[in-house]
């Protein structure tokens, strides 16, 4: 039996959970500061440490004391080393440093990515759940990061592509204020098109052909030159039209280009992880495909979470890894450094 405490703060959420034998959720505390960064139309670095400090202590105290344990009681500590934002991570790490000093806990330094990608691994109360067999071929879409990997076994990647440009989250945010759309722009523009028609503009889908990479700024700027036209022309802009037709884009792209790569490597599986893995239409796409199997986290466990962090540090500590209180995060980290191979 194993007992994970994890720890995440790569960027506006505050989070700490405890997980046993890699998939059972003994507690799962996030506390959420995108209300706060909803007036700067994105999150401000600055401002999420200083969040992160008032809260981390008051987050993993609640995350012990709903899993019924003690500090010495865990097997590992598990804490996100990176990518993300350095202010926000120093204070995770911070916090892991310190119980593990204080209590002898040892320490798992994990990937964000990582931890999004072991998300697919949870069976969450599923009795339908089947875990992802490999070869998987894993897509990673979020508001920093746009990749796509191939997982031959646990802990072992290679990345096939990455965004050239804006992540596919990113891009959800910048068209959502060209739309004058609330931030987050994932979910507003998700709302939006659920009253558009997808078809309305034929926007261009960047293929990228012979390379498994993505690029969505072209997109982007296409909403942009739309837009404008609208308003030159005096025509009336139908912004439901301009979000269904921006997402279909998006979502054509990443589920065209993924199952590709699941073809072309035999792929057993497809995970699809991240926060944009929680839109609906994103969704939809894939799960309508009957060609591969794919795995999606529940909507809770798409976007920055805690308990993905112990699940991804209960493999790891499985396989021997231990970091020391020399560790020091990696706001730049790349997912393949993490491979055991």
């Amino acid at each position: 039996m194993t007992r994970v405490l994890g720890i995440e703060t790569s960027c506006d959420e505050t989070a700490a959970a405890v997980l046993e034998d890699g998939t059972q959720v003994l507690s799962d505390v996030v506390a959420s500061q995108a209300d706060l960064h909803a007036r700067y139309g994105g999150v401000f670095p600055e401002v999420a440490s200083r969040e992160h400090i008032k809260t981390i202590y008051a987050v993993v105290d609640q995350a012990i004391k709903d899993a019924h344990l003690s500090i010495p009681e865990l097997d590992a500590i598990a804490v996100t080393r990176g990518p993300g934002l350095a202010g926000s991570l120093v204070v995770g790490m911070n916090m892991a440093k310190g119980l593990s000093l204080a209590s002898g806990v040892p320490l798992v330094g994990i990937n964000h990515l990582e931890g999004h990608l072991y998300s697919a691994w949870i069976p969450q109360e599923n009795p339908e759940y089947r875990e992802p067999q490999f070869p998987v071929i894993a897509l990673i879409v979020s508001g920093g990061h746009s990749s796509l990997i191939l997982m031959q076994d646990h802990l072992t990647y290679t990345q096939l592509g990455r965004t050239l440009d804006d992540a596919a989250g990113e891009a959800f945010d910048k068209v959502a204020r060209l739309l004058n759309l609330p931030y987050p722009g994932g979910p507003s523009i998700q709302k939006a098109a659920e009253n558009g028609n997808g078809q309305a503009f034929q926007f261009p889908r960047a293929w990228l052909e012979g390379s498994w990479d993505f690029s969505f700024s072209g997109l982007k700027t296409a909403v942009l030159r739309t837009l404008q036209e609208l308003h030159a022309d005096g025509r009336p802009v139908l912004v439901e039209n301009l979000a269904a037709s921006f997402q279909a884009a998006v979502v054509d792209v990443l589920c065209q280009k993924t199952l590709a790569a699941a073809r072309q490597f035999h792929a057993c599986s497809i995970v699809v992880a991240g926060g944009v893995s929680a839109n609906r239409a994103l969704r939809k796409a894939f799960l309508d495909q009957k060609e591969f199997p794919v795995h999606i986290p529940p909507l809770k466990l798409c976007t920055d979470n805690a308990v993905m962090i112990a699940t991804a540090g209960h493999y790891r500590f499985l396989h021997g890894f231990r970091d020391d209180l020399s560790m020091d995060v990696l706001p730049n980290w790349p997912l393949v450094s993490m491979s055991q191979k």
